[in-house]
Order: structure tokens, then C-alpha cells, then sequence
């Protein structure tokens, strides 16, 4: 059976469904199925052939756009899907803690005045 292909999202990168189970004193209540690339630090990927991709997506984006970047994983996920091994993902937690607090608040203000 041919495995199915990461789904199409310019600047977004798809979560684990266990994510917010992963990581619940950020995202407790919140239900994510995906993720700006912004909050990716690094993202490490392993093929079969022994090749290893390490993007560091921090350094990037001092220098190209969130939609730059998410096409080039794009691709490059979709180019080497059927040999990837394994994929790592670290997230700038202390920013998406910090933006999802301050996005809370906002909205909680807009709905309590």
C-alpha cells in the first residue's frame, strides 16, 4: 500500500494528534492540527540511504519568508516520503507559549468588555 502524501499548506507545518497531549502547559484546551513554521527551531530528517537533512529554521528565517521555507520542507518531504526514516521537530516553546498567551488575552478582552 503506497503511503499517503503530507497534506498541501503553504506556511503551516501538521502536528502529531497527540501533540497537545505532548505538550499540555502550552496547549492545554487548545486542539492543533498544524503549525506555523515560525515556531520550528530545527527540523532533522533521517533517509534510509544514511542521509541525514538538519534545516535550521531559526537561521532561515532571518533571511527568507515562513512560505519560502515551508515549500522547501514541503518538497522536500514529498521528494523523499517513501525513504524517510524519521523526522525531528524542535519548537521555539518559550515563543509559542508567549504568542498563544498573549492571543488568549486579546481575545478573552474583546469578549469580556
Amino acid at each position: 500500500m503506497p503511503r499517503k502524501l503530507p497534506p498541501r499548506n503553504s506556511s503551516w507545518v501538521q502536528l502529531t494528534k497527540d501533540f497537545v497531549k505532548e505538550w499540555p502547559e502550552v496547549l492545554e484546551g487548545l486542539r492543533f492540527t498544524n503549525m506555523p513554521v515560525k515556531y520550528l527551531e530545527y527540523v532533522i530528517i533521517k533517509i534510509s540511504n544514511n542521509v541525514t537533512i538538519h534545516y535550521n529554521i531559526k537561521r532561515e528565517l532571518k533571511r527568507k519568508s515562513q512560505i519560502t521555507i515551508a515549500k522547501f520542507l514541503k518538497t522536500t518531504l514529498e521528494q523523499n516520503y517513501a525513504k524517510i526514516r524519521g523526522i525531528n521537530l524542535k519548537f521555539d516553546m518559550p515563543k509559542l507559549k508567549k504568542d498563544i498567551k498573549s492571543k488568549t488575552i486579546a481575545v478573552l478582552e474583546k469578549s469580556f468588555k
